[in-house]
């Protein structure tokens, strides 16, 4: 790959990269550390057709040469992969393979196809960013755990009927498991694996 195309992919969808992804990646660590807390992004990255600002503002800040990406089907082809591949420069990845994970909520599961992290590396567990049709409306997610004083709740519209018992399944294993950032619109929200649902 030409330097041209590394400092590309360093900027690819922020006008200005520095300032965008250091305010996108404080927004996502504040999702992660406050289970059902959503977060507005101030100035999101310029998305390619068929993925929302939010999506491509987090794949903007947090995908780079060394971090593979899985691609669901209904992305894999066309503006968001060149976005991926082309403009951040990551490579595409089977799921199991991948840091990163982009798919819509209709197809997040099952969870476990997702690198779930080893006992010696739990931090090796994907990071998959969900495309939801809303939040903050639609059925709400009831949630315990740190970050969580007590309980919270987190509405989602276009989760899978059969998540909350995934995720639960999925929670037997912590501290493997993967960690979900939902995007919608300009706005994210994140389930860690941390995170029960009651």
């Amino acid at each position: 790959m030409s330097d041209t195309a590394l400092i590309a992919g360093l900027d690819a969808g922020f006008a200005d990269a520095a300032l965008q992804s250091q305010a996108c990646f404080r927004a996502v660590l504040q999702a992660l550390a406050r289970p059902g807390r959503i977060e507005t992004l101030a100035r999101p990255a310029a998305a390619p057709a068929g993925l929302s600002p939010a999506a491509a503002s987090v794949l903007a800040t947090l995908a780079d040469l060394d971090t593979p990406v899985f691609l669901a089907p209904g992305y894999a082809g066309g503006a968001v992969a060149g976005f991926v591949t082309a403009g951040l420069g990551a490579p595409l990845a089977a799921a199991g393979a991948a840091a990163f994970a982009l798919v819509p909520a209709a197809d997040l599961l099952p969870l476990d196809r997702f690198a779930a992290g080893s006992d010696a590396y739990p931090d090796r567990a994907a990071t998959v960013i969900v495309e939801v049709a809303a939040l903050g409306a639609g059925p709400a997610l009831t949630l315990a755990g740190p970050g969580i004083n007590g309980s919270a709740t987190l509405a989602v519209t276009g989760l899978p009927a059969a998540f909350a018992a995934a995720w639960n399944a999925q929670r037997a294993g912590f501290p493997l498991g993967v960690d979900l950032v939902f995007c919608c619109g300009e706005r994210v929200a994140a389930l860690p694996r941390s995170t029960r649902l009651l």
